[in-house]
């Protein structure tokens, strides 16, 4: 039989990579598809009264097998892909789509659902008891369940198209940033970039059996260019190639995918009952709704907006005196920040790196997480893997009872997309008094060691690290009886507090002597970089605020309206970005196009989160603040009651518990120096 339908026999039944090819995967689909279809249909023809067990919690623990190899193909369909993994995930996700939609629109099961749905208050439930039963019978009603068969039918097309759509916008994204090179053989054209960004883009150009340096579109690469080249022209073509992805005249353009997305998700709200796609998602979300989201947006841009105008003149005004420049434009913002960032605070990225080895980083992150929640992290070999760059790791607690297993996945290569995000490969939940343990992933893609260095971070990479590392967190000290509610199981604006959290350890000194030690001396970082550090934590505060929010407002108004009237994406994109504009626009380069977020992950009508979610965790962190950043009570119950939970309890009730109270949004506006006490 398939090796993926099999029970995996490695250790901690971790995926057996190895052993898997390619053309395991549609019969392996196929298989669980029907195995769960089996489940289903063995609550649905159940002769016994509906109770929460037969019904409820057999609906949770359904469809594990088909949930295990989802997670290992499409992990890698993000992490290690090739043609042939795309055109399977082409083949593979209009059946998952039907799937669900075979169980949501069900009504046979939904019956089930509801009458135990109905009889509620007299089961004697305990809450996460409850908050499953809700959160059944809620997702069957938003997903149809109530819909006669002609609209049941409709809903169904919509989601397949959906479900190949995304993937066909990601594809595309994938393939315009992997086309693109940099190719420099005139050494004076690389005046003011990095050694170590020099080193990286001469050994990739030996790679490519060619002389000289080759830059790319991936972000180790490219950021280092567009911060560091003097040859503005050469900024320039980087920064529009980067613009430009999946909008060019290609195969690759994604114009017209999303006007089809935002249109079928409008339909799709529609034949549901709700105004807009974003009444859809945030009735779902702590927000709520699309006003509550663009009233939290616009409050936020009149606090941002002073302060991004000053800044951007003073930027420009640096510019001008600097190179005689009159008008800064985009492929300038980078190059100049960091320069102005240099005089004011003598504090240069390239002056950090050598104290954040990726190594040390790492185990600063595992040191931090032993010291807060008690955990330990052993590297080990017996581990499967999919590329030899993974680092696997067990994690126990102080008790020596098994946690998690992690899995760290460091450097950028062909058919592993921009970015970092983490990921499972499996969730945690307690299954015959056995409480099953979760395998977590974290992805980045940082500039790997060269000849002569150990892999460097920037200070952002440092912070990058802690963030997707604050998530893994979530989901290894998940401890739910349900897989559903497991983890990261969140609603989608209170996922980013753990991540968001862990990143304010980054600016702390009683943090950073724990890893920041230079590669070659041993050398603690000097307490005068870690003032810097600090001091400089808020600058240009108020225009990447200001950015952030030109996200969120860009994705309320491709999904808050009916789109129908949108014709083209450019002209309505210039009109979403009038309030937040500060750099001229650039007429062939266009955002949604390559606006990933929304269109291939999660975020549509929830971009709006990570702010949402900085709210939360500057709160959060003033209380560590005020209590003492490793303080063991404070941690516990951060960890008791944010980590550990789940999606078992509605996230406010759960922040109340850890903090005491509801956030506030003066810690973040003081944190990003946009509110003076």
């Amino acid at each position: 039989m398939n090796i993926l339908t099999n029970p995996f026999e490695n250790a901690h039944q971790s995926a057996p990579f190895s052993q898997i090819r390619n053309e395991y995967f549609i019969p392996a689909f196929d298989f669980a598809i029907e195995e769960t279809k089996k489940e289903i249909d063995s609550i649905v023809n159940n002769q016994d009264q509906a109770t929460f067990q037969n019904s409820i919690a057999a609906l949770s623990f359904s469809g594990l097998t088909l949930e295990r190899i989802s997670n290992i193909f499409f992990n890698l369909q993000s992490a290690e892909t090739n043609d042939e993994i795309d055109q399977i995930a082409q083949v593979v996700a209009p059946k998952l789509a039907a799937l669900s939609n075979d169980i949501t629109l069900n009504f046979e099961l939904f019956k089930k659902i509801k009458a135990v749905y109905d009889q509620k208050n007299q089961l004697n439930l305990h809450t996460e008891e409850l908050t499953l039963l809700t959160k059944y019978y809620k997702d069957f009603v938003r997903n149809g369940a109530l819909l006669d068969e002609t609209k049941k039918e409709e809903l169904r097309k919509i989601d397949s198209e959906l479900s190949t759509l995304k993937l066909t916008f990601g594809e595309h994204v994938l393939a315009d940033n992997n086309a693109y090179q940099l190719h420099i053989t005139d050494i004076n054209d690389l005046s003011g970039l990095p050694e170590g960004t020099l080193e990286a883009a001469q050994e990739l150009a030996k790679q490519e059996g060619k002389e000289g340096w080759i830059f790319t579109l991936d972000y180790p690469s490219y950021i280092p260019f567009v911060t560091y080249a003097d040859n503005r022209d050469l900024r320039k073509e980087l920064t529009l190639a980067a613009g430009r992805k999946a909008y060019q005249n290609n195969e690759n353009n994604n114009e017209e995918i999303v006007l089809k997305i935002v249109n079928l998700r409008y339909e799709r709200a529609q034949l549901l009952g709700y105004a807009t796609h974003a009444d859809f998602v945030l009735e779902e979300r702590m927000a709520q709704s699309p006003t509550e989201v663009k009233s939290f947006l616009t409050n936020l841009l009149d606090k941002a907006k002073p302060a991004a105008l000053n800044e951007f003149q003073e930027l420009t005004e640096f510019a001008k005196h600097t190179d005689g420049l009159d008008q800064l434009e985009k492929w300038d913002a980078s190059y100049y920040a960091e320069k102005l960032k240099q005089q004011k605070f003598n504090l240069d990225d390239e002056k950090l790196k050598p104290y954040f080895q990726l190594a040390h980083v790492l185990n600063g992150a595992f040191t931090i997480a032993h010291k807060l929640f008690g955990l330990n992290f052993k590297e080990v070999n017996h581990i499967d893997k999919y590329h030899p760059d993974i680092q696997t790791y067990e994690v126990w607690d102080t008790e020596n009872q098994f946690i998690a297993l992690f899995y760290a996945d460091f450097f950028p290569r062909k058919g592993k997309r921009n970015g970092a995000w983490m990921t499972s490969f499996k969730s945690q939940y307690i299954l015959n008094k056995v409480n099953d343990r979760p395998h977590v992933s974290i992805v980045c893609n940082f500039t790997p060691a060269t000849a002569s260095k150990p892999s460097l971070l920037t200070f952002n990479e440092v912070t990058t690290l802690f963030h997707e590392f604050g998530h893994a967190l979530h989901g290894m000290l998940a401890n739910t009886q349900y897989p559903t509610l497991s983890g990261t199981s969140v609603y989608w604006d209170f996922v980013e507090l753990p991540s968001q959290i862990m990143e304010n350890w980054c600016y702390e000194e009683e943090a950073l002597k724990l890893f920041a030690k230079h590669y070659e001396t041993g050398e603690t970082i000097p307490m005068d970089y870690i003032k810097k550090i600090k001091e400089s934590a808020s600058f240009l505060e108020g225009m990447a605020t200001l950015r952030q929010i030109s996200f969120g407002l860009l994705d309320m108004a491709w999904h808050g309206q009916n789109p129908r009237d949108i014709q083209q994406i450019k002209p309505f994109e210039v009109e979403q970005f009038a309030s937040t504009a500060l750099y001229p626009d650039v007429l062939d380069n266009a955002m949604s196009p390559s606006f990933s977020h929304i269109f291939n992950g999660g975020y549509s009508s929830g971009y709006y989160s990570y702010k949402w979610a900085e709210v939360l965790d500057a709160d959060a962190f003033e209380y560590f603040l005020e209590e003492g950043i490793f303080n063991p009570e404070v941690a516990k119950k951060f960890k008791d009651n944010i980590l550990s939970k789940g999606g078992t309890v509605h996230p406010m009730k759960l922040y109340k518990a850890f903090r005491g109270k509801e956030p506030a949004v003066e810690p973040l506006l003081r944190r990003a120096g946009l509110l003076i006490d």
